[in-house]
C-alpha cells in the first residue's frame, strides 16, 4: 500500500484515484495535465491531442467529447482489469487479506461503457483506447461499506501493471468484433460464439444497432435476428 492510501485513510477520501493519476502521469509524457480546452478541463493535452483518461460512466462524459472532437482529435482511455486481487485492509492501513478476484474483463467489456454513448462509435476525431491491466482494489474494514460487503468500504485500486492496449479508430474496428462467419445471429448465439454473458451481449447488438452498424429488422420467432448492416 502506498503512503498515500494509508494517509486517505488516515484523513478522509482520496482526491482522485490512483488508477486514474497514475494513467494521467503515464499518457502526460511532455503534454499538461489539467489544462482547459473550449471550456472543459481535460486530463492531457499533447500535440493538439486531447487524452482523456475515463474508468467509468461513459454518459457524464458524453457532451464533453463529442465537442471537443469538433476540434481536437480525442483519444479517450478506458482501462479493463483483466486481472485483480482484492486487498482488505484494517483502519491503520495494515493489510488483513488478498485474494484474486475470479471476475477476469476483457476488450469487450467496453460495451458496459459504450452502451450508454454510443454516439461515440461514429465520431471520427476520437480514438477508444482499450487498456488491458491488472490491478489492486483496496477495500477496508470499516463497518461503512454496504451489506454485501459486509460493511467493508471500497477504498481505492492501485494500477499494477498495463498487459496490452486495444483501439477502436473506426466502424471496421467494431465490426471486426462479429466473427466472421456469423451472417445473421441472435444475442444467445452471439453470446455462445463469443464466450460472454448473454447481457453483454444484448449490450453489444444495442449499441451497434443504435448506430446503424447492425440491423435487427427480423425475427427468428421470438428473437431478434441481427445482422452486419451492408449501407
Amino acid at each position: 500500500m502506498t503512503q498515500e492510501l494509508k494517509d486517505t485513510i488516515r484523513i478522509g477520501q482520496l482526491k482522485e484515484k490512483s488508477v486514474h493519476k497514475s494513467l494521467k502521469m503515464i499518457y502526460k509524457d511532455s503534454g499538461q495535465v489539467e489544462v482547459e480546452v473550449l471550456g472543459y478541463i481535460v486530463d492531457v493535452l499533447k500535440e493538439n491531442t486531447i487524452y482523456e483518461i475515463q474508468t467509468k460512466n461513459f454518459y457524464n462524459i458524453k457532451e464533453k467529447i463529442i465537442n471537443i472532437c469538433k476540434e481536437h482529435p480525442v483519444v479517450l482511455v478506458h482501462p479493463i482489469a483483466i486481472e485483480k486481487y482484492i486487498v482488505t485492509v484494517d483502519e491503520d492501513g495494515n493489510e488483513i487479506s488478498r485474494r484474486k478476484s475470479p471476475k477476469k474483463g476483457n476488450r469487450l467489456n467496453i460495451f458496459d461503457e459504450l452502451v450508454s454513448a454510443p454516439e461515440f462509435i461514429k465520431e471520427k476525431n476520437l480514438t477508444i483506447q482499450v487498456l488491458l491491466i491488472k490491478k489492486d482494489e483496496y477495500r477496508i474494514k470499516d463497518g461503512k461499506g454496504s451489506w454485501r460487503r459486509k460493511g467493508v468500504s471500497l477504498l481505492d485500486n492501485d494500477l499494477v501493471e498495463i498487459v496490452n492496449v486495444v483501439e477502436f479508430k473506426s466502424i471496421d474496428d467494431y465490426i471486426e468484433i462479429i466473427p466472421s462467419y456469423l451472417y445473421e445471429f441472435t444475442n444467445k448465439e452471439l453470446s455462445k460464439e463469443l464466450n460472454i454473458a448473454i447481457n453483454l451481449a444484448r449490450k453489444i447488438t444495442y449499441t451497434l444497432r443504435k448506430v446503424n452498424v447492425l440491423d435487427g429488422s427480423t425475427k427468428r420467432g421470438r428473437e431478434i435476428l441481427y445482422k452486419i448492416n451492408k449501407n
